[in-house]
């Protein structure tokens, strides 16, 4: 039931006492209609609309109109609840002599197995609740208090009875009799009387016998059986949002009680169908009680590994260690964190699952030696051409079902065959991977375009301690670049010019080198690479620093290589560039992607639903760029990112994967330069020019990344700029927001809590504060993440072009004599030594490609509005022009793509730079921007 405690009923004494308008603005013929029933002008058969937004007021709340009647009526409504945004204030039904008789029905989605979902004892019970019509319960709720008692109106009743049976969805039918006064419609209580749990898409009221636009509650929810949980589910109106100021007043005491239950108390193991949202720290990445090789450290809470928060699930602690968390193969979320029908079929658990419990064990029965690498090279286009003949397996029908791309069936009842699709840039040049211009490029136009930066400083030293590390100068010098620009300019001019640019991953890299180096067929070291700028605005490699630290048994080891004319230095100069990708690989998979996507969205999103109540119009701009994510992390804490996972199998940190993200979240991440324009200003690939389009100067004009992404970032800073305008007038509101300043101040000190103090943190004091925020939050969950993702089986696919580990040193580190006769007898060999083995190369492909994929349902960025969207026009139109830019943006793209002046996009045997395209075809695609980080 929600009804309150009479005491909670009370009237807050800030609101209002209830006002009346009487100014009228009526058409002729409702003039003669209200001399016949006085009635109708207090209670319209048409949508209303308001002279402050332009949006319908409906006897439930406002609503857009459905049609084209220019006849409008203003009628009488409560002054108090009218919104600061301009927004009509809710007509009652109070003018009514009769009840009105409502009708709901109600969506309710088919879930994975259709009506054979679930199968057993209460599989009857719930059909004879739907054949007597006890399915639901639902009830409606009052938006304002009864002006009389000032306490919440008793709420009306029904169930609602099957009406039909779908393809997709069932639908339920009820009856309401509303009582005279009983006024705006604000809330939907429903209760499932089923034994399981069904998912809710809408639910939808119009008056028997009235016209007029209906009211609509979109849910898109999963409702929990009372069996489960008896308390009821409560869903707000869509057709309007409210600040927490302007919440009616019969609707106060349930948004404060939703937000309560979403929030939790902290204790106890959550159960699936929960809504819990709570923090923990990442403390169930290792299986210690399996094996104690397994067991990793607690990352967040601690100044020696600091890290964003997960979602708390609250499994007891392991018996070797308490303060590590038991595992589980199901992880909780919260219930309508969980990935939609279509999702769980072609991709989540089963597919990934798939990888790691079907094609692994495959792969290591086929391949029996797990560092066996590959002999030559035709051995590596075998897996194009011809695939890998795995032994019959039933595991593995799954697999091939779920990925048709990669496993096919030989033969009726025979052997499968794992055989990888030809990534486009392979298929396109074959060996473009071999090349410097391609290594060159893919740092502007690649996979990881995040991490080149202009050289500012000069000579190179290290910030970390000499005396364990050893000296920190660099020994790349200024002579060294002027003989490898070649005359060009000097070393000074070429710095005063911004044309000297690095990949610099020494610091970073440098403490993990030995500990990494420890571990079985692996090794590393730290890196720093340096590009010139050539005249044409193409980058061209000039040398690469390798490091291995001083160690108590061996001293610093460190070494220059450089593009070379003779046979030796040519070679030394391509397997260098090997380990620099090698080291960009795990940097981008393991920060640019996971952490700086993944990780650190989970924080906003669990503040968001702890502390802005669903009718928050913040929420629900929010809510289509957080949803799924919270899943597919805890999908990636169970196979990707754990302990002997995917990642630590086949990546170069190896165990220590995890622990060298956490540093990168201690040394580099900050809110503040997650932003686009800001992290191409603090890497020194733009300069704030007020001249220049979105009033930045690239340094590398035809940088590909930063010319689409910024198209992007300004196309939804002005969808967010509209919207936040439309709700707040002044900084006076936006400071007024007791949930908003709760959301962000949660963020900090609870989701970031390692980082809480910092000085950089963003203030939410103006429009243009919370514009700048918002929008950087949907940068990274929308563009910045597809930037970094789909593009992963393209540039990854053909593994020798992003080798995910370096297995073997360089051949002139510490080596003998002999070694270095054997690498001069045959340099090609030493190249495919230090290559990934080939379970690691094709396990590591296998899982690029799935989470290179569109999903059939994805939701693109800016496609389809959200219903609460629809619902005001001012937003509607708001919404409509963000869809309009994004496609015209597509055109530039393309036009860019055409351009051959622009050579780090456009040229013989170049794939086009469409990572930020807004839209894609379901599949490995290469581009597509969805709302959120779903995969």
């Amino acid at each position: 039931m929600v009804q309150g405690d009479p005491a909670s009923r009370h009237m807050n004494p800030s609101i209002p006492f209830v006002r009346f308008r009487y100014d009228w603005l009526i058409h002729p013929t409702m003039l003669k209609q209200a001399a016949l029933q006085p009635s109708l002008a207090f209670f319209p058969r048409r949508p209303v609309l308001s002279a402050g937004s332009n949006s319908a007021v409906l006897p439930f709340g406002n609503r857009r109109r459905q049609n084209g009647n220019s006849n409008k009526v203003r009628c009488a409504a409560a002054a108090d609840e009218s919104s600061a945004a301009g927004m009509e204030p809710p007509t009652l039904l109070t003018a009514t002599k009769r009840p009105a008789t409502v009708k709901a029905v109600v969506t309710v989605l088919m879930t994975v197995g259709g009506v054979f979902a679930h199968v057993g004892i209460t599989r009857g019970l719930d059909d004879f609740g739907d054949l007597f019509g006890r399915s639901l319960r639902l009830e409606l709720v009052g938006a304002t208090l009864d002006p009389q008692t000032e306490s919440e109106k008793k709420t009306v009743s029904a169930f609602a009875h099957k009406t039909k049976t779908g393809v997709e969805s069932i639908t339920y039918e009820a009856t309401f009799s509303v009582p005279p006064n009983f006024g705006e419609i604000g809330a939907v209580a429903v209760r499932n009387e089923h034994h399981e749990e069904m998912f809710l898409k809408d639910i939808v009221l119009t008056i028997d016998g009235d016209d007029s636009a209906p009211l609509v509650f979109s849910c898109r929810s999963w409702l929990h059986s009372k069996f489960d949980d008896p308390q009821d589910r409560v869903f707000f109106t869509s057709n309007k949002s409210y600040l927490p100021s302007e919440t009616p007043s019969g609707l106060q005491r349930l948004r404060q009680r939703e937000l309560e239950i979403l929030r939790g108390d902290g204790t106890g193991q959550r159960k699936k169908f929960e809504r819990i949202y709570d923090y923990d720290v990442y403390n169930d990445l290792g299986n210690p009680d399996s094996d104690s090789a397994l067991a990793r450290p607690v990352l967040g809470g601690s100044v020696a590994h600091p890290y964003p928060r997960r979602c708390r699930t609250g499994r007891p602690p392991t018996h070797s260690d308490p303060k590590s968390e038991q595992r589980s193969g199901n992880v909780y979320v919260p219930r309508d964190e969980s990935f939609s029908a279509v999702k769980q079929v072609t991709f989540s658990a089963k597919t990934v699952r798939s990888v790691m419990h079907a094609l692994l064990p495959s792969l290591e029965t086929a391949m029996v030696d797990a560092r066996m690498g590959f002999p030559y090279f035709t051995a590596i286009d075998k897996l194009f051409d011809e695939g890998v003949a795995l032994p019959p397996h039933d595991s593995m029908h799954a697999f091939r079902t779920i990925v048709p791309r990669l496993v096919k069936a030989l033969a009726a009842g025979a052997q499968n065959l794992l055989q990888f699709e030809v990534p486009e840039m392979i298929d396109r040049d074959k060996f473009s991977w071999f090349r410097d211009e391609e290594f060159s490029r893919q740092t502007l136009a690649g996979l990881n375009p995040l991490s080149i930066q202009l050289v500012t400083e000069f000579p190179f030293v290290s910030k970390l301690d000499p005396s364990i590390y050893g000296s920190p100068e660099s020994l790349i010098t200024a002579e060294l670049i002027e003989r490898e620009i070649k005359g060009i300019m000097a070393f000074k001019e070429a710095l005063e010019q911004k044309k000297l640019f690095i990949l610099d991953y020494h610091d970073l890299l440098l403490p993990f080198v030995h500990k990494i180096r420890e571990l079985e067929d692996s090794t590393l070291y730290a890196s720093r690479t340096l590009f010139f700028l050539t005249p044409e605005g193409t980058l061209r490699p000039i040398a690469i620093e390798l490091t291995r630290p001083a160690s108590p048994k061996k001293p610093q080891w460190r070494q220059v290589f450089t593009p070379s004319w003779d046979a030796t230095g040519a070679w030394l100069w391509r397997l260098a560039k090997v380990h620099v990708v090698a080291h960009d690989a795990g940097y981008h998979q393991l920060v640019s992607h996971w952490l700086r996507t993944h990780c650190c969205m989970e924080p906003y999103i669990i503040a968001g639903n702890r502390q802005l109540s669903q009718m928050h119009p913040i929420y629900r701009l929010m809510h289509p760029y957080f949803r799924y994510t919270m899943e597919i992390n805890a999908l990636a804490r169970v196979y990707l990112v754990n302990a002997n996972g995917i990642i630590e199998q086949t990546f170069a940190p190896g165990k220590y994967s995890l622990e060298l993200c956490s540093a990168a979240y201690g040394q580099q991440w900050r809110f503040d330069m997650e932003a686009l324009p800001a992290d191409l200003i603090r890497r020194g690939m733009a300069v704030e020019d007020p001249e220049a389009e979105h009033g930045l100067r690239l340094t590398i004009e035809d940088y590909p990344y930063a010319q689409d992404g910024l198209l992007i970032w300004s196309a939804v800073e002005q969808w967010v700029a509209d919207y936040v305008g439309h709700y707040y007038s002044s900084p006076a509101d936006i400071a007024a927001d007791s949930e908003l300043q709760s959301w962000w101040t949660e963020v900090r000190t609870k989701g970031h809590a390692d980082k809480q103090n910092e000085p950089w943190w963003p203030s939410i004091d103006s429009q243009d504060d919370l514009v700048r925020v918002l929008t950087t939050i949907i940068w990274v969950a929308s563009g910045h993440h597809a930037a970094v993702n789909f593009g992963q089986y393209q540039f990854g696919g053909y593994f020798p072009n992003r080798p995910s580990t370096a297995r073997t040193n360089m051949p002139v580190e510490d080596a003998s004599d002999s070694d270095l006769a054997k690498f001069r007898a045959k340099p090609e060999a030493e190249l495919l030594r230090c290559f990934p083995s080939k379970i690691q190369a094709t396990l590591v492909m296998a899982i690029l490609d799935v989470l290179s994929s569109h999903a059939p349902d994805e939701e693109y960025l800016g496609k389809e509005a959200e219903a609460a969207w629809e619902k005001d026009p001012v937003i509607h139109a708001a919404f409509e022009r963000f869809n309009g830019r994004l496609r015209e943006i597509e055109g530039i793209i393309d036009g860019r793509n055409a351009d051959s002046t622009l050579m780090n996009r456009c040229g013989a045997g170049i794939v086009p730079y469409q990572l930020l395209k807004p839209y894609s075809e379901p599949g490995v695609t290469g581009m597509g921007v969805p709302n959120s980080i779903s995969i």
